[in-house]
């Protein structure tokens, strides 16, 4: 065999190990993930709205108005659900809350329909988290473990980077899979901890994510269909539309 044939076999072989992960730490993942879905580095100063319409199998379905504004530290939520609409208003370390337009609200009231800041900051977590997959994965207090797992998943291959977090921040393990080819996220995945910190695996949901926005230069997954992992029962499916 000539020396070229043999360097060209030697390059390949090095491709393919490095394409299906095996030489990629989880942090490697991670970047190429970034660069795949904010290619352009626009999440930092994202400041666009989504409207999401949350579909579930035995009620009836909300539409919700979200707001991420990073740079005014301002976040925005007005959801929609039959005859009631609720709005929060996130700005720093105030929040303002109206249902059904009407923002003098009893303490009483609030009780009753789960209205308070603490939620308020709490949606505003959650969907700034979600969307903001797989950049969130920077946030301090986030554990990126360094090997990257190769898994099949609902008859598809992926890498599989695993991050956990800080006690501070909170005790959940996720799992995110990546598309080994192109390195976009496909599938999250999450499960309660024990007091040893060992996964409850009966425990957490997963989402597959199916098709793509794009919102300020950024791939964000449209469809997310949310499960629970102990069963597979089905939860819901979030859609973002333009």
């Amino acid at each position: 065999m000539k020396l070229s044939q043999v360097a060209f076999i030697l390059v390949f072989s090095l491709s393919l190990t490095y394409s299906f992960g095996q030489t990629l730490t989880g942090q490697q993942l991670l970047e190429n993930a970034i660069k795949y879905h904010d290619p352009n580095n626009q999440w930092t100063t994202f400041n666009d709205t989504l409207n999401v319409t949350m579909e579930l199998p035995k009620s009836s379905s909300r539409d919700s108005q979200i707001i991420i504004n990073l740079p005014q530290e301002t976040f925005y939520l007005k959801a929609v659900r039959d005859t009631i609409t609720t709005e929060y208003t996130v700005r720093k370390d105030t929040c303002n809350i109206t249902y059904n337009g009407n923002s003098k609200i009893t303490a009483a009231f609030a009780k009753t329909h789960n209205l308070s800041c603490e939620r308020a900051k709490m949606f505003k977590n959650y969907y700034t988290y979600l969307y903001g997959l797989p950049m969130k994965l920077k946030d301090p207090g986030t554990i990126i473990d360094q090997t990257v797992q190769q898994k099949t998943f609902k008859g598809k291959d992926y890498l599989v980077l695993k991050a956990s977090y800080d006690k501070a921040v909170g005790s959940d393990v996720w799992f995110f899979y990546f598309n080994p080819e192109t390195f976009a996220m496909e599938v999250y995945q999450f499960f309660k901890t024990d007091d040893q910190g060992k996964l409850k695996l009966d425990t957490g949901e997963y989402i597959l994510l199916t098709e793509q926005l794009e919102v300020n230069q950024i791939k964000i997954p449209k469809v997310r269909a949310w499960y629970y992992n102990k069963d597979d029962k089905y939860l819901g499916t979030d859609i973002l539309k333009k």
